[in-house]
């Protein structure tokens, strides 16, 4: 067995990024961009009124503090307009500003009488209400660097700069492999022995809140030609293939030597934790396996604390899932020669492991907004002792 902090080295080493693709702006939300995108234009393109109320030369009305009104210029106008003098120009925001104006006051600070404006502003300053061309950001510039994910807010500032397409790392194609001849389909009567299936809801689930929606499921009884055949079917379309249960050592755990015959390298099988010590993770080319426990919370523990960093890097996000340190509720006893993940519930302050720790219970982790990790070589955690918290979307 290997420890948990090797694991995810090894992990980290032997996942790439898928190649890049092309794709519309609009199907981009969530991908990692593959290169730098750069300003198609100065934006804003030209100078711009900020508000509504009249653009003027601040100098002129300095000198004149009636200004006589001219025209009107509304978001839009393609004509460029010129003000000579000491005119203005009733303006509305989002509109150009007229070439001879460098100021806009707002209209609530305004008179206008006889077609004549009167400025009733004592603070008003030189520029003041004017995004001047260029300001956020100039043609040619980098809008933004490879490597950024691209929130909504990074969709519409693109689409600002003129972008329609962006070059990204795309989702990986994932495939599920449930094992096991006792498994039932929620909705279906139960039979002696049987037990719902549930490890495909919550990885489907948790797979798309990672906005993976590509996402295969294959079933295998346990016989190990059953489940050659099925991996075989999901390395030829995935890009990752999750396998649940059988990766033990009973009699009827297959999926160890059905990967050595489908032609997975074995990167390591067994970690020292719990729950979740019989991991399995291996590669095909440039295909992940991984080999999860059969038991409900082991699979979502294995899964948030190893496949969800290899996806993160295989979709091209180099960021560190965040990880934070906080005082346990309780005193803790556990095997000194394993890392223990708790299924916990942390208030902004402290954090409560939870009961039903079991590997086999779900209820508890239905319950939970982070995994309390608690060390191997520390048997006691005391009550306010402070542990690393993984905060999870449950």
């Amino acid at each position: 067995m290997i420890s948990v902090s090797a694991a995810k080295i090894y992990i980290q080493e032997s996942v790439k990024a898928l190649p890049p693709v092309t794709v519309a702006l609009q199907e981009a939300t969530g991908l990692v961009l593959a290169e730098d995108v750069f300003a198609r234009t100065d934006i804003p393109a030209f100078n711009q009124s900020s508000m509504d109320g009249y653009a003027f030369s601040f100098d002129q009305w300095k000198t004149n503090n009636c200004l006589p009104i001219q025209g009107q210029s509304a978001a839009g106008n393609k004509e460029p307009m010129v003000v000579s003098g000491d005119n203005a120009v009733r303006i509305f925001t989002g509109a150009p500003v007229p070439e001879g104006t460098d100021t806009v006051v707002m209209q609530e600070k305004t008179k206008v009488e006889e077609g004549v404006l009167q400025i009733l502003d004592d603070t008003l300053q030189k520029g003041i209400n004017v995004r001047l061309c260029g300001t956020d950001i100039k043609y040619g510039e980098i809008a933004l660097e490879k490597g950024t994910v691209l929130t909504p807010a990074a969709i519409g500032f693109l689409a600002g700069v003129g972008i329609d397409k962006v070059i990204v790392y795309p989702n990986p194609v994932v495939s599920i492999i449930l094992t096991g001849n006792e498994l039932q389909q929620p909705g279906s009567p139960l039979e002696y022995g049987q037990v719902y299936e549930s490890n495909s809801f919550s990885l489907q689930s948790a797979l798309n809140l990672l906005q993976i929606y590509d996402v295969k499921i294959f079933r295998a009884e346990d016989d190990l030609t059953v489940l050659k055949n099925q991996l075989e079917n999901a390395l030829q379309q995935s890009d990752i293939v999750l396998l649940t249960g059988g990766i033990s050592v009973g009699d009827y755990d297959f999926v160890l030597e059905a990967s050595h015959l489908c032609g997975v390298e074995t990167i390591f099988h067994k970690i020292k934790q719990r729950p979740g010590k019989p991991l399995f993770f291996g590669k095909k080319n440039e295909q992940l396996v991984f080999g999860l426990p059969g038991n409900p919370s082991s699979v979502l523990t294995c899964f948030y604390e190893y496949v969800i960093p290899a996806i993160k890097k295989i979709k091209g996000n180099e960021t560190i899932v965040e990880v934070i340190y906080a005082p346990i509720a309780k005193t803790i006893q556990k095997p000194e020669s394993l890392t223990c993940f708790l299924k916990g519930f942390y208030n902004g302050k402290t954090a409560m492991p939870l009961d039903a720790q079991e590997s086999y219970r779900l209820s508890s982790f239905a319950k939970a907004n982070c995994l309390i990790q608690l060390n191997e070589g520390i048997q006691t955690y005391k009550e306010g002792e402070m542990a690393e918290i993984h905060l999870i979307n449950k």
